[in-house]
């Protein structure tokens, strides 16, 4: 086990208080894109810095409760609750490390064992009883025109809502989204007979534990939804193709996407079933297209939304990150 220091941030100290803990231990601190985290030799504590993710840790308490009698490897949360210090959330530590720590000095046959282990937890995810509504409370008031915190993941019914969105932008190109509107309707029919499943939604190195080379956990559920079950290889599948996307925290580098290129294929070989539907294809670049759609309509960032338009465009000719994957 590691050592770090012993737990005297104050605000380390007023959660393990709030949750019921003793401040006893040793705790490394870490960085995070919206937590701060602690992680100790038996519990991981996260404290929200700005509060933006509504009810996130109440909505992952849930999720997690549904796991409870799953097969889904995963951490118990066992505590959460508001403080003077933001929303806080309390769960047990898994072992191991977490994928993107591990990846770089493991051996092909490790990797591919950690992939396969990933297959097996995503199967058991999916057979997950789900209320049909299931939906992150933060991501129900984006679509209601609150606003957007994050940008993913997709919501099949909400895709042209995100193209009236867009045309409220001054300066939208029209002609575009007039386009994109076209290419949405006629691909609904895709999704018509979809039984919504209960999907991770934010699917990738940072949010899986793993230990001599299996997943011991899924983690961070806070993004989790009712969705059809392929929407989960949106976030896997870009994770791939643009791994450096994905670093940990804001001050680190994401995983060289060369070392993921036989992902797709591994975990295609471990949950097949995830990759059968009919025009998987379209029906992941219709996933990619709603969050593309979401950062052109929503960011604040012109250059984003800028740069979301361009991809935008790739989309509606057939092309998308999708292009150098084979699974």
């Amino acid at each position: 086990m590691f050592v770090d220091e012993p737990a005297n941030d104050p605000a380390l100290l007023r959660t393990l208080a709030a949750a019921g803990l003793p401040a006893t231990g040793r705790f490394l601190p870490k960085a995070g894109w919206v937590s701060r985290v602690w992680i100790g030799d038996e519990h991981v504590v996260r404290l929200s810095n700005d509060g933006r993710f509504r009810d996130a840790y109440r909505h992952e308490a849930a999720v997690v409760n549904l796991l409870a009698s799953s097969e889904v490897p995963h951490a118990r949360i066992l505590a959460h609750g508001d403080g003077p210090d933001g929303p806080w959330c309390v769960s047990e530590r898994l072992p191991g490390r977490t994928v993107h720590e591990v990846w770089p000095a493991a051996d092909s046959h490790t990797r591919q064992a950690i992939i396969e282990s990933l297959g097996i937890a995503l199967r058991a995810l999916h057979r997950v009883p789900v209320p049909a509504d299931l939906l992150p409370p933060w991501l129900a008031d984006a679509l209601a025109g609150k606003p957007w915190p994050a940008f993913h993941p997709p919501v099949v019914s909400a895709a042209l809502q995100q193209v009236e969105a867009a045309r409220r932008l001054p300066g939208h190109d029209s002609r575009l989204l007039a386009d994109v509107a076209d290419w949405i309707q006629e691909r609904l029919a895709l999704f018509a007979a979809d039984e919504p499943v209960l999907v991770h939604g934010d699917l990738h190195g940072s949010n899986m534990i793993v230990d001599q080379g299996r997943v011991t956990g899924l983690i961070d559920f806070a993004e989790a939804l009712a969705q059809p079950a392929d929407v989960e290889l949106d976030t896997i599948l870009r994770w791939c193709a643009k791994a450096r996307q994905f670093p940990p925290t804001p001050d680190e580098r994401g995983l060289d996407e060369t070392t993921l290129t036989k992902v797709p294929g591994w975990l295609h070989g471990a949950y097949p079933e995830l990759f059968e539907r009919e025009h998987l294809r379209e029906r992941l670049q219709f996933y990619d297209m709603y969050g593309e759609l979401a950062l052109y309509a929503h960011h604040p960032q012109s250059d984003i939304r800028e740069a979301a338009q361009d991809r935008i465009a790739r989309l509606l000719s057939g092309h998308s990150h999708l292009d150098g994957l084979t699974w």
